[in-house]
């Protein structure tokens, strides 16, 4: 796995699950949705699911959205760029989002 920046380990590159209606409607064909780092290639994000979560990868795609402007009183700017990974499961293997407490 190359180097994506100076301190990177499997944590850096899978920064948080997504979970929105779309994410949790596409749980049901076993697929998965994280925010990654934005320079994460697709077997790097592969071997960072498989090591942390100890499942099969099939597939994985990937998409850059658009940043959004955003204003604070007369000063423009804009969120910060992120990518999106939707990561694809072997049949039988499964991630638990939110575990029992």
């Amino acid at each position: 796995m190359t180097k994506l920046f100076d301190s990177e380990t499997l944590a850096d590159v899978i920064r948080r699950p997504l979970v929105t209606e779309k994410a949790t409607l596409q749980l049901e064909n076993n697929q998965y949705t994280f925010e990654v780092h934005p320079k994460a290639s697709k077997p790097q994000i592969k071997s960072a699911i498989e090591e942390l979560f100890d499942v099969k990868v099939t597939g994985i795609s990937t998409s850059n959205p658009p940043r959004k402007k955003r204003r604070m009183g007369r000063f423009l700017g804009h969120r910060a760029a992120y990518k999106r990974a939707i990561v694809t499961l072997a049949p039988g293997d499964s991630i638990t989002l939110f575990p029992d407490v």
